[in-house]
């Protein structure tokens, strides 16, 4: 982390609390808590747009971080700032408060709109839906009442090999409604030794 961008950013924003910052789309995102706000790459700050700021930053000539994955361009909603905002820092915390608190709703607004299938909870996919559905665990509220752990000791004892304790912090992210490398380093350590023998 020895990017002077990335520590001014992490300065700039202590004022929101739990600052920290994690790899994401190529670059570095940045995190109050659990919420990820903004993104640093390519030596710009970028923040997350909502359907109400989107317009005033395309007005003001800032573009989408655009990333590949899998060989095709993926557009974020992180908009890299206007150079000239860095003159005036207090603007640039004023706007990242701002993405902040979009980003704050739109995680709980997700929260409350329960997937119906597993694998459109955070981090499953139709892999993982199929090993859960194999050991019983066939609806979302079945996970939630069963629990990651349990869950993840359900299809331990059904598989010939060992599982990847990945699997484990998916599972309880999925349950939180959160991608599990936010999980933090103390909490996906005890779950590791609570399924471990």
């Amino acid at each position: 982390m020895d990017k002077p961008l990335l520590k001014n950013s992490l300065h700039l924003f202590e004022k929101l609390g739990a600052i920290k910052c994690r790899s994401m789309f190529g670059g570095f995102g940045i995190f109050s808590g659990d919420v990820m706000f903004a993104l640093v790459v390519n030596d710009k700050l970028h923040f997350r747009a909502d359907s109400l700021s989107q317009p005033r930053y395309e007005q003001l000539g800032m573009t989408p971080y655009i990333y590949t994955k899998r060989g095709f361009p993926v557009i974020t909603k992180y908009f890299a700032i206007v150079d000239t905002w860095w003159n005036t820092p207090n603007q640039i915390f004023v706007e990242g408060e701002q993405a902040y608190l979009t980003a704050k709703k739109d995680q709980e607004t997700k929260r409350n709109q329960r997937p119906s299938r597993l694998k459109d909870l955070p981090n499953l996919r139709l892999g993982t839906e199929r090993m859960l559905k194999k050991v019983g665990i066939d609806s979302v509220d079945k996970l939630y009442e069963m629990g990651s752990i349990e869950a993840y000791k359900a299809i331990e004892a059904h598989q010939d090999s060992p599982l990847n304790i990945e699997l484990l912090w998916a599972l309880e992210g999925a349950i939180l409604g959160k991608h599990w490398s936010v999980l933090s380093l103390e909490h996906r350590q005890a779950l590791k030794e609570a399924v471990e023998p």
